[in-house]
C-alpha cells in the first residue's frame, strides 16, 4: 500500500471477475462473476492481488462482497480437466512444474490472499450463499466476516485429494480451533450461517437482504476510531498468541507510551 499522505488518484479494476472501488477511507473489492458463480483462478487471483497493491494509503476499511447467490464456488471447476482454464493452464500442467517452480506458483497465487490482514487496514467479508475452497478461503483472509443466514461454508480440498493451500488454515484454527477445523476440512462437510456464527467463523448473520447494509454499518463502525490507535490494537491482537502473557504486557505497554506520547504532540 502506499503512504497515508498519498494523493495518487483512487485505483479502478473491473477485470477477470474482479471489481475495486474506492469511496473516501473505504475500498469495496466485488467478485462480479455472478454468471460462474464467483469461480476463481490465476486471473482472478492476479488481480486480487493488483488490487491490494493499488489501494490509497488514505483507505482505512476494505469491504470484500460478491454479486450473485453465491459469494464464490472455489476453484474454477476447468482447472480439473486436461485443457485447464483458457489461457491459464490447468492443475495436470502445475503439477509436472520443478519444485522451485511450482512452489513460486503457489505463492503467487497465495499473494491475493494475504494482504487483507495488512496492519493499516482493517477487512470485512459479506458473505453469501455458497463459500467453497477457495472461496472459504478467501473469506478467512479478511479479518471479520458478516453472513447472510444462506452462507454455507465448505473446505472441499482434502475431500479432492489436495489441501487448504491459499493461506486459510491459520486463520480457521486461530478462529475454531485445532479440532474443528481438522473435522471440517477432512469431511469437507457445509458448514451452516447460525453454526458459523456459533463457533466463531463470523462476527455476525444477517438477513440475505440486508448483508450489504450491514457490512457498511460495520465499515463506518470501523473509521470511528483514530486511525493509529486502531493500527495499534490489531498489531496487540494479531501477535498476542505468539507470544506470552510478560511479553504482551510488555508489548501493551509499549504501544501505550506510543499512543500517548503522539497524543500530547
Amino acid at each position: 500500500m502506499t503512504s497515508p499522505d498519498s494523493t495518487a488518484p483512487a485505483p479502478r479494476i473491473h477485470e477477470h471477475g474482479v471489481r475495486l472501488t474506492v469511496e473516501g477511507d473505504i475500498a469495496t473489492v466485488t467478485l462480479d462473476g455472478a454468471a460462474r458463480r464467483n469461480a476463481q483462478g490465476p486471473a482472478l487471483w492476479r488481480t486480487l492481488a493488483e488490487a491490494g497493491r493499488t489501494l490509497p494509503g488514505n483507505v482505512r476499511v476494505v469491504l470484500l462482497r460478491a454479486e450473485g447467490p453465491s459469494f464464490s464456488a472455489g476453484l474454477d471447476r476447468r482447472a480439473f480437466t486436461p485443457d485447464g482454464i483458457d489461457g491459464e493452464g490447468s492443475l495436470t500442467e502445475l503439477a509436472r512444474l520443478a519444485d522451485a517452480d511450482l512452489d513460486a506458483a503457489i505463492a503467487g497465487f497465495q499473494a491475493a490472499f494475504t494482504w487483507w490482514r495488512a496492519p493499516d487496514i482493517v477487512s470485512v467479508a459479506a458473505v453469501q450463499g455458497h463459500a467453497i475452497g477457495a472461496g472459504f478461503q478467501l473469506a478467512l483472509a479478511a479479518d471479520l466476516r458478516i453472513a447472510a443466514d444462506d452462507a454455507q461454508f465448505a473446505m472441499r480440498e482434502t475431500s479432492l485429494g489436495l489441501v487448504p493451500d491459499l493461506g486459510g488454515t491459520h486463520p480457521l484454527v486461530s478462529l475454531v480451533g485445532y479440532g474443528r477445523a481438522l473435522e471440517i476440512c477432512a469431511t469437507g462437510r457445509f458448514v451452516q450461517a447460525e453454526e458459523a456464527a456459533r463457533i466463531g467463523l463470523v462476527n455476525l448473520v444477517v438477513p440475505a437482504a440486508h448483508l450489504d447494509e450491514a457490512a457498511r454499518d460495520l465499515a463506518d463502525a470501523l473509521l470511528d476510531a483514530p486511525r493509529d490507535a486502531l493500527i495499534e490494537t490489531k498489531a496487540l491482537l494479531q501477535g498476542a498468541t505468539a507470544r506470552g502473557y510478560d511479553e504482551q504486557r510488555a508489548a501493551e505497554r509499549a504501544a501505550q507510551a506510543r499512543r500517548l506520547r503522539d497524543l500530547i504532540g
